[in-house]
Parts: C-alpha cells; sequence; structure tokens
C-alpha cells in the first residue's frame, strides 16, 4: 500500500529526506507522495521512516492503492535494481 500524507500536514520538512525512494515531494499546498515510489520502506526499513517521524501522525494508507507486503517487495526490486536480502 503507497502512503498518503493527509491535509493536516503542516509541512515541517521532516518527512522528505527520511523517504529511501524518494517518493515524497513538496505539492502545491502540502508534501505529497508518488504511490509509484512508495513501498512503505519495504526493503530498506521494518516501518515507514515517514510516518515514524510525523509530529502530527497525518500520514496513513492511501485506499486508492492498496498493495500487498509482495507487490511492495516488486516494486522496491524495480525501484532499486536489487532483491530483497540479497547482500
Amino acid at each position: 500500500m503507497a502512503l498518503l500524507i493527509t491535509d493536516e500536514c503542516i509541512n515541517c520538512d521532516v518527512c522528505e529526506p527520511e523517504c529511501p525512494n524518494s517518493a515524497i515531494y513538496q505539492g502545491e499546498e502540502i508534501y505529497e507522495i508518488d504511490p509509484a515510489k512508495c513501498t512503505e520502506c519495504v526493503g530498506h526499513h521494518d516501518t515507514p521512516q515517514c510516518k515514524e517521524v510525523c509530529p502530527v501522525d497525518c500520514i496513513i494508507v492511501n485506499p486508492e492503492h492498496e498493495e500487498t507486503r509482495e507487490q511492495l517487495e516488486r516494486k522496491y526490486e524495480e525501484l532499486t535494481g536489487s532483491k530483497i536480502g540479497a547482500a
């Protein structure tokens, strides 16, 4: 599932640098997440880093982009060109 930043975002800038896939960007009014790049940090971290640092808890699962763990793993592999767990 890709994540979504709600309109409760205060534009504090802490989430953007935490995203290992560069999926977070400044939109017209608030930060936004590109669902094609968001893997919920699968392949990089155990938990979504943007959610970990968000001070207002405004990052939720995007109901329009529900994905299984396997789909997120495949997306990670496509984005990075490497397999999860490969050393």
